[in-house]
């Protein structure tokens, strides 16, 4: 007579499932609520956002959010830091096209400009770099990547012979990003944006030869 284990144990296959689905909620949660942040930050401005708004907006509990990040000072570095990220999401678009480097530099304003427009988590990142003396914590960097990206692509075109030899990317690349970054910011006071790309347009027109 043959003799049977009745300990049943779980595989650990079975056993891992679960703590991946845990895992994925986790992910997802966090994703609501950095989400709903970036809206609250966005409308209202880091000081007037709290936890509990915040809670609300991605339908979890005040619990939850603290699960995730410590505090809002946590959130608002997390929102610039994903605000960060995206930009260069960006311009790997704007490389993958077969075009000009100098076209380039102005389709990837066109494209940041229509980000800023729609975007919330860009709109977010935007105003918190101009409230960053309000949040007590380490905020990234503002504009330098962005800044090397298009100086990038202007020293691509100067070798390219599309800009002149006596030309300085470096220096053109700071005053468009200048003019770009301030640009969208009084497009956004006097009018939401919605002029932006228009705005962004003279930019081009007016700087980039």
């Amino acid at each position: 007579m043959s003799t049977q284990n009745t300990g049943l144990r779980p595989t650990a296959g079975a056993a891992s499932r679960p703590r991946e689905l845990k895992q994925e909620r986790a992910a997802r949660t966090r994703d609501q609520i950095l989400n709903a942040a970036a809206d609250a930050f966005a409308g209202t401005g880091f000081p007037a956002v709290t936890i509990l708004d915040v809670a609300e907006l991605a339908g979890v509990t005040k619990g939850a959010v603290y699960f995730h990040f410590a505090n809002k000072e946590a959130l608002a570095v997390a929102v610039a830091e994903e605000f960060y990220a995206l930009l260069p999401a960006i311009a790997e678009t704007v490389r993958t096209e077969p075009i000009a480097p100098l076209d380039a530099v102005a389709e990837l304003l066109i494209r940041t400009a229509t980000a800023f427009r729609d975007n919330r988590m860009i709109q977010a990142g935007a105003r918190l770099q101009i409230e960053r003396h309000l949040v007590e914590a380490a905020m990234p960097t503002p504009f330098t990547e962005y800044t090397h990206l298009i100086a990038d692509l202007l020293a691509q075109a100067q070798s390219d012979g599309q800009l002149p030899a006596s030309s300085d990317p470096q220096a053109m690349a700071r005053v468009v990003v200048a003019a770009f970054f301030g640009g969208q910011h009084i497009s956004w006071v006097l009018h939401d944006r919605k002029d932006l790309a228009e705005r962004v347009r003279e930019i081009i027109d007016v700087i980039l030869p």
